[in-house]
């Protein structure tokens, strides 16, 4: 053969189809799928969230025949975020036995036992001013939020839920909240750390979802979406502290911190499809500009392949309705 030709030819294994499915490196399935829902008190129907195409409010009544219907097309897991009517400046719905944070794990087991309930650990959606803990002085108290945090996981953990995913981005917060469900007798409850959690304009949308109060932003105590060797640090901390596993959101535009920390951890990692990521999306198709379909399986697939275990998408019941 004349030494113009290639002797290395990597096509022999993309030829056809099915050398293209016995050759593919990385694959997803939805048992790597995790749901994030939406739940309000005192409404009597779902509201949809004109800024998320296809995600709903979901009234609190028909919470359980919802958790139903994701268990029969496949879902495992579902993370619950409650859209509260009872705000104060503490947030203290949240470790109140039957506030909203309690009601959520405690319908979603009762409605299927084998669901695993991960609680979302956090103020921002139960607070008048929309912070993520108690404001002193025109900022956020980092300890005093974090005795609040553990009450709220104790409430979630006795109410049934699974796995706690501290979400506030407090300095210190999977230890308190450790401490807190280990002193409860809580000490088979995990804890899902979101332990590097960018500043992000990717949340955009989830302000609609959850009905946020907030005025300014939370870029002192979530993370510099710049920083790379910090975001390994922030995660590192968390397995220190006694996290079960960690989390990166968002995930699309941070494939690299994604990779970072599975180099230097052996906890499981998630990463979060976040409302913003999921809104491109959605308007994009919506717009002729993409393939829906192809696009999601694309990006949650390169999420897997920078080293995520799971992932957290709101095309979780998409997905599982096509059979993905």
């Amino acid at each position: 053969m004349s030494s113009q030709f290639p002797e290395a030819r990597p096509r022999r294994l993309r030829r056809n189809a099915s050398l293209r499915s016995l050759f593919q490196e990385t694959e997803f399935s939805l048992n790597d799928l995790v749901l994030p829902i939406f739940v309000e008190e005192e409404i009597d129907d779902f509201v949809p969230i004109k800024s998320m195409p296809g995600v709903m409010r979901i009234p609190e009544s028909k919470l359980a025949g919802e958790i139903e219907r994701y268990a029969r097309a496949g879902i495992k897991s579902v993370m619950t975020f409650g859209v509260s009517h009872h705000l104060d400046s503490n947030g203290s719905d949240t470790w109140n036995d039957n506030g909203l944070v309690s009601r959520m794990s405690r319908i979603a087991k009762d409605a299927v036992p084998e669901m695993i309930v991960m609680s979302d650990t956090c103020f921002c959606e139960y607070t008048d001013h929309g912070h993520c803990g108690v404001m002193h002085n025109l900022e956020v108290d980092n300890d005093q939020t974090l005795l609040n945090l553990g009450k709220q996981a104790v409430a979630a953990a006795r109410a049934g839920a699974d796995v706690i995913a501290p979400s506030a981005a407090m300095d210190g917060q999977v230890q308190a909240i450790r401490r807190a469900l280990d002193a409860a007798g809580f000490t088979q409850t995990a804890i899902m750390a979101y332990s590097t959690k960018f500043a992000s304009a990717l949340y955009g949308p989830f302000r609609e979802a959850g009905g946020s109060a907030l005025k300014g932003d939370r870029k002192s105590y979530q993370m510099n979406p710049m920083n790379r060797r910090e975001a390994v640090r922030e995660s590192l901390l968390d397995e220190q502290e006694g996290a079960d596993a960690l989390m990166v959101k968002p995930a699309g535009a941070y494939l690299d911190i994604i990779r970072d920390i599975r180099e230097a951890s052996r906890l499981p990692l998630s990463a979060y499809q976040v409302s913003g990521e999921y809104a491109m999306i959605k308007f994009a198709a919506q717009a002729g500009a993409i393939d829906e379909d192809r696009v999601v399986r694309e990006s949650l697939g390169a999420i897997k392949r920078a080293g995520a275990d799971l992932i957290f998408t709101y095309f979780a019941m998409d997905l599982a309705l096509a059979g993905i």
